[in-house]
């Protein structure tokens, strides 16, 4: 069995907004996202297939296979997977 799993997420800073993918654990310590940015030994948190959105020019999205986002940047986070529910998107606040 796999031991990690794949979750697509949305970041946002003061100048980005970030999609990407997570590599979380698949249970247990660290299978949240909520775990990932309140890990308070880590400094970044590291995207794959990412997409690239600067605020002051949403029109020239990049794409990139990698990116790190160093943490204390991060505003919000919102794993993208819960927007399937009926209520609102799950939201992590960071």
């Amino acid at each position: 069995m796999e031991q990690h799993r794949h979750e697509r997420v949305q970041i946002e800073t003061a100048r980005h907004r970030i999609e990407g993918t997570l590599t979380l654990a698949r249970d247990g310590y660290r299978s949240r996202v909520s775990d990932v940015l309140n890990a308070t030994e880590r400094d970044f948190v590291s995207l794959t297939d990412v997409t690239l959105i600067p605020h002051d020019a949403p029109q020239t999205p990049e794409m990139h296979e990698f990116v790190i986002v160093a943490r204390n940047q991060i505003v919000l986070a919102i794993p993208l997977d819960d927007r399937r529910g009926s209520g609102p998107p799950g939201l992590t606040s960071v």
